[in-house]
Parts: structure tokens; sequence; C-alpha cells
């Protein structure tokens, strides 16, 4: 016994942990400017910290109300957090192999020799009976000493997996946060062009009237009538659209808080304003800009998780040496079973070398080191990925103010035509075809308007998303009711 515990105590001493060690990669600077000039535009992006709460800067108390319903509603957030549970699952898994694992028998069986089998070679003893009872209860164990680290390398990778299930729920938050940010923008969009049809319709039939008073007069033709009668059922026919595009917006927003159709049509039907940007936009600073997104920090946690893989694959080479004991008490009698003789006890370690097998091995080590590179690979491009998202975030919002500030110039030029149209129509100086093509223009030009005031406001938000900004609300979601629970006493 000492021999073989000075034995143990040396291997132990030797133990190692084989295989790449992980090192993070490095992030090159920031290829853009995270905060360009825009003293051209009235909101402009700042550097400084991203604001993790950038909804509450639209200051529209429905809108907040319902990114707090999303958090603790959302399917898409609790279907997340199952899978980090599970995860963190997967590695007590892993953590259990490098663990003594004790296992418990107890047996009473009654037993009756055949007289005609190998016992018929032997003379039996004076008074000795071919039924006998036998009974037994002992303990077994094993532990895998983990000398070159397979174990270590393997829950090191369920613990990268399990951060990027963790990345992967900020991600599906910031995802679902951006959507019905975006929804709900569209829909006061969608709302503000069904206003401005209603107006627009209200104007038509003023034309008719005006048209109908001077036919009365003998001043109108039946062509202006019938043109007046036109434009007006034109207008008409764009409000259903603008209605069908409302209710699936409300629905749609219903799905992300979980709720059934037309679950929010009561809350949400009733016209509001187009919430305002804020003027100053702060989009952080370039070197934590890339770091601070969800999938670019889920990529990373694969890339370790498959460098922990190669060691898994690296350790399989070494022989697994396993320290085996077992002790119980047996006996032909129930009765003396619980004496100190009937004891018996077996203890030593269990060597396992892998000598031929196949070349499985060394295709499970290629076939982790190519993973490895892969998740290298997918790093690269999903760093590269955010910078171009980025980028085309920040140009897409600038460009589409400048574009509102042309479209708001072009709806005030619109409406003094259209007065000035109408005004000598009435005075007979020009025909009412004249006056159809201005008021039209004018519609034209305030639906753009407010595409224009709702494409800021998405793009605003598709910003923050590119940015990686709110996805901690996901957080609130995953609260102590639904972490991991810790179970010990427990095989």
């Amino acid at each position: 016994m000492a021999r073989l515990s000075g034995s143990m105590l040396g291997i132990g001493l030797a133990a190692c942990t084989v295989g790449p060690d992980y090192q993070s990669p490095e992030i090159a600077a920031a290829p853009i400017q995270t905060a360009p000039e825009t003293v051209d535009v009235p909101n402009r992006t700042v550097e400084g910290k991203i604001d993790t709460t950038w909804w509450k800067s639209f200051r529209d108390s429905k809108l907040s109300s319902l990114v707090e319903r999303l958090a603790a509603q959302n399917l898409d957030l609790k279907t997340a957090a199952e899978r980090v549970i599970q995860s963190v699952a997967q590695r007590q898994v892993a953590v259990a192999q490098g663990l003594p694992h004790i296992d418990g028998q107890s047996s009473s069986t009654y037993n009756r020799v055949s007289p005609n089998g190998p016992i018929s070679e032997f003379v039996p003893a004076p008074g000795s009976t071919l039924d006998y009872a036998h009974f037994q209860d002992g303990l077994t164990s094993s532990w895998q000493l983990d000398l070159f680290g397979r174990v270590r390398r393997a829950v090191e990778a369920a613990d990268a997996n399990t951060l990027a299930t963790v990345e992967n729920r900020h991600g599906v938050a910031l995802a679902a946060l951006a959507e019905l940010a975006q929804s709900y923008m569209q829909l006061r969009g969608t709302q503000n062009r069904l206003e401005i049809a209603k107006r627009n319709l209200r104007l038509a039939d003023e034309n008719v009237e005006l048209v109908n008073t001077r036919f009365g007069g003998g001043v109108a033709t039946t062509l202006d009538l019938a043109q007046a009668r036109a434009q007006q059922a034109t207008i008409a026919a764009t409000l259903p659209p603008l209605r069908i595009q409302e209710a699936e917006l409300i629905n749609a927003i219903g799905l992300l808080l979980g709720d059934a159709p037309r679950a929010l049509e009561t809350e949400l039907h009733r016209f509001r304003m187009l919430p305002r940007v804020p003027r100053r936009v702060p989009v952080g600073l370039p070197g934590a800009l890339v770091r601070r997104r969800p999938d670019v920090r889920e990529a990373e946690a694969h890339l370790h998780e498959a460098t922990a893989q190669t060691g898994v694959a690296v350790a399989s080479f070494y022989p697994d040496v396993t320290l085996n004991g077992a002790v119980s008490l047996e006996s032909l009698h129930l009765s003396n079973l619980f004496s100190p003789t009937s004891t018996a006890f077996a203890v030593g370690p269990s060597i396992s070398i892998p000598i031929f097998e196949g070349g499985r091995l060394r295709g499970v080590l290629t076939l982790r080191e190519s993973q490895q590179r892969e998740a290298a690979i997918f790093f690269q491009k999903t760093v590269l990925r955010a910078w171009k998202e980025v980028d085309d975030a920040m140009t897409a919002y600038r460009e589409a103010q400048h574009r509102r500030a042309d479209v708001a110039r072009s709806v005030t030029e619109n409406h003094a035509a259209l007065q000035a149209a109408r005004q000598r129509y009435s005075e007979g100086a020009i025909d009412f075809l004249n006056v159809i093509a201005t008021q039209a223009q004018l519609l034209q030009s305030e639906i753009d308007l407010a595409d224009s005031d709702t494409r800021i406001a998405t793009d605003l938000v598709n910003l923050y998303r590119a940015l990686g900004g709110g996805w901690e609300v996901g957080d609130v979601a995953y609260s102590a009711d639904s972490a991991p629970r810790q179970t010990t006493g427990t095989p």
C-alpha cells in the first residue's frame, strides 16, 4: 500500500495539461471613424459611452413600456435563456468526468448448484448441500486522475460554450429590442401617412364641393367635375393598404411580446406622433466598439471552445489512469454478514494506453484542428461584418437627414403651389387639371417627408443595434427565477 500510494503521488505531481492554450485574438484598430464630422445635419453622432437604454432617449412612454414588457414576455428570449441552462448542465456533466464515482450494491440470492455440473468433479465436504444463500453488500469507486488534462480541457470547452450561449442570448435580446423599436417607429410612421391621406382626402372633398359650386354656376365643366371625383376616389383608395400595414405592424409588435393577434389593437391603434430622435447620439469609443457586440463575443467564445476541444483530442493520445477501489461484506449466512471477517476489499490503479486505434485518434485531432482554424476565420469575418454594419448604419443615418431636409423644402413649396393653384382656379385663370397635379405633388411630398422621418428613426435604431447597445435588457428576463439552480448532494 505504501509503494502504491507513493507511485500514485508521483504520477499526480507529474500531471500536466496538453494541447494548445487559448489566447484571445487581437483586433486591429478601428478602420472607420466612430463619430465622423456631421456638422451639416441636426442630429449628430459623437464619441462617448453608448447609452444602454437608448430607447428612452426617444422620450416615448409607450415605447419604453413595450420594451419593459419585451424583456419579460419575448419567447425568443425565453428560449435563449433555456439554452443557457442547458449549457450549464452540460458543463456539470463535463466536470463530473474528473470527480470520483461511487456506486453501492446490495444483493441477496438463493442458489442451487447442479450435481451434474462442474461440482461433480469435486468431492463435497461432509454435511454440505447443493442449496445455499448468498448475501453481499458493498461499495465500488473509480477516479480518473486526468493526468494529461483531457477532462480539464473538456471543462474549459464547456465553459466557453456556456459563455457563447450567454452571448447568444444577448444577441437575441438586441435583435428583439431593435425589431420592436423599428416596428414601433414604422407603426407611427404608417399612422402618420394615414393622417396625411385623410387630410388630403378632406382637401379632395373640398375640391369636389368647389367644382360642384362652379358647375352649378355654369363656370366648370363636366370634365372638371369628373376629374375632381376621380381624384377623391384615388386618394380614398390609398387608405385601405395603410390600414392593413397598420394592423400588420401592431400584430408584429404583439408577436414580439408573446401576445395573440389584435391583443394590442386597442393600445396601439390610437394615433401618436413619431418619436423625435435625440440631437446627439454617443456611439462609443473606437477601441471598445466591436468588443461590446454580442455576436463578436459569441464568435470569440466559439473559438475558445474549438481550441479547448483540440486539447481534448491531443490528450486522447496519452494514457488514462484510473484509481479503482471496492469494499464489500459477503457471507452465506445473514447472521454473520456484518461481522469483520466478512469484509473484502480491492484497491489499485488501472492504466489504459492507446496502442492501435486504426487512425481514429489522428482523424479526430485533424478534425478539431480544422474546426479551430474555421472558428478563427469566422471570428475574423464577424469583426469585419461588425465594422461594415457600423459604417453602413452611420452613413444611412447621416444621409437620411440630408434627404429629409430636401423633402421638407419640397413640402413647403408644394403647399404654396396648391394654395396658388386653387386661388387661380377659383378665378378661372387655370383649369382644374392643374389643381389636381399640384395636389398630387403635395401628397407625394408629404408622404416622402413622413417616410423620411420614419427612416431617420429606424436608421438610428439600426445604428444602435450595429453598435451593440441595449442587449443588457435581456438580463432582466434572465432573473434568479430562471437562472440555473445549483444542486448539491445529488448524483
